[in-house]
């Protein structure tokens, strides 16, 4: 079911000014990226601290812990689905070390520097299971190959997700883009993994008693 529009969005949008409009104007997104439009994270954050990305953030709950709990570590919360991201910004409008960007992944070589961000989080992303969109599912290599040049070198993507046969496609698709894993799990809260934040998604799946995958990638 498709959520009804919230009341006042556009304007409620431009109040926000923890909030990043990814402006595009190809819909091819290769064509897109090759005119740079960076953002200065030092200006945006006002200072040099390690910048956290979460792609696919929703309604913020994840992104507006992890600033809370990492005041050192400026936060950025992608999602491309204003009707939801609103309510991230809102909530999230008074943590300074934590920013919004309105946008899909496929733009974010357009916006951020190549060896800017120091890690990813991709958190309960959509499946898409038929083999028809795979292309869409963020650990698709077309993303995986954005992930590899904005990320510094040595750092980390973080991924969970409730979908077992995402999780094992994932694990295919790191593998063959010359990524590592680390700490891998088949049942995270089963597993003594300290230091875990909970999504919304999170919690109402572990509540159903299903296992949450979760991986640590990096370059090899």
């Amino acid at each position: 079911m498709r959520m009804r529009k919230k009341k006042n969005l556009e304007e409620r949008l431009s109040l926000c000014d923890n909030l990043f409009y990814m402006e595009t104007s190809e819909r091819d997104y290769r064509m897109t990226n090759e005119e740079k439009t960076y953002i200065d994270t030092k200006e945006f954050f006002g200072n040099d601290n390690p910048v956290y990305l979460e792609i696919g953030c929703g309604k913020g709950g994840f992104a507006k812990e992890l600033a809370e709990e990492n005041p050192d570590v400026n936060v950025l919360a992608v999602e491309k689905t204003a009707n939801v991201l609103i309510t991230a910004c809102e909530q999230g409008k008074d943590i300074k070390n934590l920013h919004f960007m309105l946008g899909g992944a496929e733009y974010l070589k357009k916006f951020i520097k190549d060896g800017s961000i120091d890690r990813i989080y991709l958190n309960f992303s959509c499946p898409f299971p038929k083999k028809a969109y795979a292309a869409h599912r963020l650990t698709n290599p077309r993303f995986l190959e954005i992930y590899k040049d904005i990320l510094k070198e040595g750092a980390e993507i973080h991924q969970k997700t409730d979908n077992m046969h995402f999780f094992e496609y994932s694990v295919e698709s790191f593998a063959s883009c010359g990524f590592a894993l680390k700490n891998v799990s088949l049942d995270l809260h089963n597993s003594g993994f300290e230091g875990n934040i909970m999504t919304e998604y999170e919690a109402q799946f572990t509540a159903l008693g299903k296992p949450i995958y979760r991986l640590e990638a990096y370059i090899k």
